[in-house]
This record gives structure tokens, C-alpha cells and sequence, in this order.
């Protein structure tokens, strides 16, 4: 089977036999149903293969949809000029982005065989959906239509004079309604309408549209149908049960909703997993921005999971008053766990291991102000120190980790670093053995599971070790573990603010 990691070309895909999970009815009901739509998902989700769908669906490219739903239900007489601008493709960074926009469409313009004498680029689009018209209504495909903005959330006057150029740029579709067949535009990020798109009014925002839940990503039903035969082959080479397999490949790469129900694959990631066998972290090669990561240390965000926010916070981006559970949503660290509708809140979480992997290690670097270390060098030392019992490197390694905040930092925020690297370390530690970390009152701060032992820690801030172990003991933090014949401990752990390390330790077995 050939998987079709990174091509995004729905022609080449097709020609060369890579592997297609059928959405096409999907697309059928969205583009029949409206003329207008804008989408937003996160990176690595398909949205460019999606563009490229359309492209040969209107081009009336009817041999490539051989075998798929739509290829019986759609009209191949009737063909439209499609005009598709890839903003990623563009030299707005060398170039300015009012020039890459001229330059983009003049190569547009050329591949359609289309002369161009307007005199910018307002003038270049206007006249080229008109001419391309002259041959059927056009359709326009506008790829990472926010990535010109995106990319320069670290400098906000020139993302401002970005999204400036963008607004007037797309002020031009307005008036050119009568030559639009359909108007697709993606990205990661759902600006407010009135930023960006504020004369398309009637513009169909699909990011969290019953008819969009599954038109990205791969659903459990199509893991099956297209890919059932080779997981468990796969699983089998493992010597492992086919269900215990699957339960494996849905905790790392499964979990991405858009109404709380429907749960997703991030294609990207499945289909490196399936390639290469091997379960790994692959958000972590596509990049995380610095920016955000930054953002969220800043505004003291570092346990995100099981959150609950309005929709207004999933769908306005603004990057000159940043909400970074906005960002965390649009961009895939978050996703929706359910909707209450008598408040009117999304609850929000980590879609999956992969992702709340990702995540964790660069805000633990961000915490430890060391943005290019190794954010899990602590973390393993903490997992093989509690696998063989020896709580003395524990506390060591705990110590190492905290001694890299800048002094002026610590000083400023001690208790809320401190609750912030104690949560992302034994987070973390889910990775590689079972560890749950709880930030409610009344809870225990983490238990940990090894092969041979569990484990209840409690800190305690400026505060004797012994408290930290009556605690967990008239608490009875491991009292659910007493019928596991593994070993119990109860460790206590008193941190310093003052020396900004732990000042004493006290260890219980437990009965």
C-alpha cells in the first residue's frame, strides 16, 4: 500500500496509486449546498489535497474519481476555469506581500493562458476572474489564506499592515459575485469576518459546521475499511492482539473533534505511522510556534487539558490581544470534548498523546527558559529513578530541572513556576508509565505506576515533608491500589521558594 505522506496534488495521488480515503461525498454536499465557504483546521489535516479535489472536480477531471462516490453523482459536462492561489507558494517575505500577490497571480494568469494589464493587485484579480469567466463562471481557491499573518506573530505591525492588504485584497469578490461558480478559502486560523473578510457577508464559516465534521481527517469507521488488513498485520509482526493494537494507535493519533462526537485521525500522522511502523511523535517534526508556546508561559497557561471556553474564543483571532486557548484550539493542541448548551461552553482537551506530547515538552523548556534543550532529559531520569525505587536521584533530577529558571523569574512568579514544572514533568511522565497529574484541591498531586510499584506524591511549598506524607495518608491517596499486588509508596516533598530547590524528602511504605 502506498501511503501519501505530503502530497497534496489529488492528480498525483490518483495517477500513482497512493492510497484515498474517499470524501467525496462529503464535498458533494458542502458545494452543492452553498457558493461562499471558508474552513479552518490544523495544519497536516489535508486541507491542500482538499483545494486540489476541487480543482479536477470542476476542471471535470472524471478519470481521476474512478471507483469514488462522486463519480456518479456529479455533472462532467459542465466545466468551470479554476483559479487557485497558494499563499504559501508566495514571496511575501523577500518580496513584500502586495508584490508576491501581483506576482502569484500573473503566474496564475499565465497557466490559464490569460493576459493581465491591470495596475496592481486588486486590479490583476478583478480582471482575472472576469476574463477567466469569459469560458464559464471561475472557481477561486485560496490556500493558507492567513499564513502571510501567521507568520509574523512575533512582529504585529507588519502581521497588521499583512492583514490590511488582505482585507482590501479580498474586498474585490464582492463585486465580482457574477463570475464566482464557488469561492473555497482555508486556513489555520478563523480571524473575526470583520478583520479579514468584512464585505463577504454572505461567506459559510464551516470549521465547526455539521456538514465539515469529518470532511478532513479519517474517521475509526475508514481506519477500518481502508486500512483494517494492514494494522493488523502489523500488529501481528508485534505479536500483539489485534484490539490492544488499535486501542494503541487511538490513544497516540486519534481524538480530533469539531462537535464533541465524531472523533478524527490526523492523516498526516496516521499515515507516517503506518509507513514506518512505528509509534512516534510526528506534530513534534511539523513545528510548534515559538510564539504561542511563549504566549501561554506569559499568561501562566500550563494545564489545559479539560478547559471550557465560549465559541466566541474558537472562532475570533486576534492576534493583538491574544487568547492562547484560541490559538491552542485552531492550530490542534485542543480540541472539543463536548458542548453544555445551557451555558454555551465547548469543553476543550488534549486530542491525543502526540499531541499533548508535543505541547508539554516546549512549555517545559519555556518554564526553564532553555528553548532549544531537551525537555524530556529530566523526565526520563525521573522514569527510570522511580522504576528502580531510588527517590534520592528523584529529588535530584527535580532539583536540576528547577535550577535553570533565570533567578529574576523565579523571584517574580516562584509559586506559579513551581506548580507549573511539577505538573508538565510528571505529565510527561504519562509517556512512559502510567501517571496522572491532578491540580483539584483534595487530590493527590501524581501517582505513578511502574511495573513494581505506585507511587503518591505530594509537595508541599515552604512546608515540612511530613505534612506532605499525613496528607497523602489521612487522604488515602493509594487506598483505590490496595487489592494491586504492587509494591506502595507515599513520597513527600517539601520545595523551597526561598532556595528554589527541595530542602526534604520523607519516604512511607504503604500497607
Amino acid at each position: 500500500m502506498k501511503y501519501p505522506i505530503g502530497i497534496q496534488d489529488f492528480g498525483e495521488l490518483r495517477r500513482d496509486g497512493y492510497v484515498y480515503v474517499d470524501k467525496t461525498q462529503y464535498i458533494h454536499r458542502i458545494v452543492t449546498g452553498g457558493k461562499y465557504f471558508f474552513l479552518s483546521r490544523p495544519r497536516r489535516f489535508g486541507k491542500s489535497l482538499l483545494l486540489s479535489t476541487l480543482k479536477e472536480l470542476y476542471s471535470g477531471s472524471l478519470e481521476l474519481f474512478e471507483g469514488l462516490w462522486i463519480k456518479n453523482n456529479w455533472d462532467w459536462e459542465k466545466q468551470n476555469p479554476v483559479i487557485w492561489l497558494k499563499f504559501s507558494s508566495f514571496s511575501y517575505q523577500t518580496r513584500g506581500l502586495e508584490k508576491a500577490i501581483e506576482e502569484g497571480l500573473l503566474l496564475e494568469a499565465q497557466r490559464l493562458g490569460i493576459a493581465l494589464g491591470g495596475a496592481n493587485y486588486k486590479n490583476y484579480l478583478q480582471e482575472l476572474i472576469a476574463k477567466a469567466a469569459s469560458k464559464g463562471k471561475a472557481v477561486l481557491l485560496i490556500d493558507e489564506y492567513d499564513k502571510p499573518i501567521i507568520d509574523y506573530m512575533d512582529d504585529i505591525p507588519q502581521a497588521e499592515a499583512n492583514r490590511e492588504v488582505l482585507k482590501d485584497f479580498y474586498s474585490i469578490l464582492k463585486d465580482s459575485d457574477p463570475y464566482l461558480e464557488l469561492v473555497f478559502i482555508t486556513g489555520v486560523s478563523a480571524f473575526s469576518r470583520v478583520s479579514i473578510f468584512s464585505d463577504l457577508n454572505n461567506l459559510k464559516n464551516l470549521s465547526l459546521h455539521k456538514d465539515a465534521v469529518e470532511l478532513l481527517g479519517i474517521t475509526n469507521t475508514e481506519l477500518e475499511a481502508y486500512f483494517g488488513p494492514v494494522i493488523r498485520q502489523i500488529a501481528k509482526r508485534e505479536e500483539e492482539a489485534p484490539d490492544e493494537f488499535y486501542k494503541k494507535i487511538k490513544t497516540w493519533y486519534n481524538g480530533y473533534s469539531w462537535d464533541g462526537e465524531s472523533k478524527l485521525y490526523n492523516p498526516f500522522s496516521l499515515l507516517s505511522f503506518l509507513d514506518g511502523e512505528k509509534f512516534q511523535n510526528f506534530w513534534f517534526e511539523t513545528g510548534t510556534p515559538t510564539f504561542l508556546v511563549k504566549e501561554m508561559r506569559k499568561q501562566r497557561y500550563y494545564d489545559i487539558d479539560h478547559i471550557e471556553v465560549s465559541e466566541s474564543q474558537l472562532s475570533a483571532f486576534d492576534y493583538q490581544n491574544l487568547d492562547p486557548l484560541t490559538v491552542l484550539f485552531q492550530t490542534g493542541y485542543l480540541t472539543i470534548d463536548g458542548y453544555d448548551e445551557r451555558f454555551l461552553v465547548y469543553r476543550l482537551r488534549y486530542p491525543n498523546q502526540e499531541v499533548r506530547f508535543s505541547l508539554q515538552q516546549y512549555l517545559l523548556n519555556a518554564y526553564r527558559d532553555t528553548m532549544a534543550g531537551n525537555a524530556l532529559a529530566p523526565v526520563i531520569a525521573i522514569t527510570k529513578a522511580l522504576e528502580a525505587k531510588d527517590i534520592a536521584k528523584v529529588i535530584e533530577t527535580i532539583n536540576s530541572a528547577f535550577s535553570t529558571i533565570l533567578y529574576d523569574l523565579w523571584q517574580k512568579e516562584n509559586e506559579h513556576f513551581y506548580h507549573a514544572l511539577v505538573h508538565l514533568i510528571f505529565s510527561l511522565l504519562g509517556t512512559y508509565v502510567q501517571s496522572e497529574v491532578h491540580s483539584a484541591k483534595g487530590r493527590c498531586d501524581a501517582i505513578v505506576q511502574t511495573d513494581k510499584y505506585i507511587y503518591a506524591l505530594e509537595f508541599k511549598l515552604d512546608k515540612p515533608a511530613e505534612e506532605a506524607l499525613r496528607q497523602i495518608r489521612e487522604k488515602g491517596y493509594l487506598d483505590p491500589f490496595m487489592d494491586s499486588p504492587k509494591e506502595k509508596i507515599a513520597v513527600g516533598v517539601s520545595f523551597s521558594t526561598e532556595g528554589k530547590r527541595v530542602v526534604d524528602w520523607g519516604v512511607e511504605g504503604v500497607r
